[in-house]
């Protein structure tokens, strides 16, 4: 009875905890998608929002030059009515003045005075009308060069605010080039005073170079053939690399965003051992063994940067023995993020 008590005893159910342990990290998943969801939906509705918005403007605009160029048409058909009743009036009063001298000059004829009369008073209530519908034309002119003014001062304060807006988007993309521009050329500078204060540092040695706007070392400076360990006396070229970066990053402002680029190259001649199946993996072992160590020393990771190019980034043409060592090498680039 006792081995079997000891038996139940050792038989721990560990089901529970897993489950539990499970179902937290579900519940962790579904908490993770619905905080993505949420901002994916308020991302998206302050896009539309703004396009709609635009839309909004853009059709108010082109009901603001519909109804301009209706108000235009509209103006112009009253002025060819009011010049035509004009010649109308005109041409009443012409025959007024002809009936009124036909009446002054009849020596007789009572009826035909009368007649005459008639026609005069006629013509008075036609004109008197047609002064009537003079003024009211002209009423409604003038209401519609009202209308028409109030729209053109509309149209063009939104022209004005079309090229207010064009305006200082240029302006903005000016001072943005001149700012990019101004950080380029202190980004050229203190490149030049870094590579010029490494020079001094590391000495004049054939095996370190300066080509175009990077610092070149031989592989050999710093590793073994077909090793990607730093050696003994590469550190020691490192530990001077690491003290001129610490001097650069306490001169450089903190708004500027600048980084070392350490870039690893082979020669063409193909690597195929365990540890490293083809010079891609060695090139870029290479440079993250330099980032490494430079970390080691102090250097922030944030400004440093590894690649490796393998064989297909050469200096020099050819498959002499000089050609390939000046294609194994460390390139340092000091550019930005």
């Amino acid at each position: 009875m006792a081995l079997a008590r000891r038996g139940r005893e050792r038989g721990v159910d560990y089901w529970p905890g897993f489950v539990d342990a499970l179902s937290t990290l579900i519940l962790g998943i579904v908490f993770l998608l619905s905080v993505f969801v949420i901002v994916q939906f308020f991302l998206s509705q302050e896009v539309s929002g703004k396009d709609t918005a635009l839309a909004r403007l853009n059709a108010q605009l082109a009901q603001l030059t519909e109804l301009l160029s209706l108000e235009k048409v509209g103006k112009s058909n009253l002025e060819d009515t009011l010049a035509s009743l004009r010649a109308n009036l005109a041409v009443a009063e012409t025959e007024r003045d002809k009936l009124k001298g036909q009446v002054e000059g009849a020596a007789s004829g009572t009826g035909r005075v009368t007649e005459l009369t008639t026609q005069l008073s006629a013509e008075k209530q036609l004109t008197a009308r047609a002064m009537a519908q003079v003024e009211l034309l002209n009423q409604q002119i003038a209401a519609l060069r009202r209308q028409l003014s109030a729209l053109e001062s509309a149209l063009e304060a939104s022209e004005g605010k079309d090229k207010e807006s064009q305006a200082r988007l240029a302006d903005l993309g000016q001072r943005l080039n001149l700012a990019l521009a101004q950080r380029v050329q202190e980004l050229s500078r203190f490149r030049s005073e870094f590579f010029g204060r490494l020079r001094a540092i590391l000495g004049d040695r054939p095996d370190i170079r300066v080509v175009g706007d990077r610092f070149v070392f031989q592989s050999e400076v710093f590793f073994d053939a077909g090793s990607a360990g730093v050696r003994p006396e590469g550190r020691a070229e490192l530990d001077k690399l690491a003290t001129a970066l610490v001097e650069l990053d306490r001169q450089i402002p903190k708004d500027v965003a600048w980084v070392l680029r350490v870039d690893g190259h082979t020669d063409i001649r193909p690597i195929a051992s365990s540890q490293f199946p083809s010079n891609w993996e060695l090139s870029a072992a290479r440079a993250i063994s330099v980032v490494q160590y430079l970390i080691a020393k102090g250097i922030s990771p944030q400004r440093l940067v590894a690649a490796g190019f393998g064989e297909f980034q050469p200096l020099e043409p050819g498959q002499s023995e000089e050609a390939y060592r000046r294609n194994r090498r460390i390139e340092l680039k000091l550019t930005e993020r």
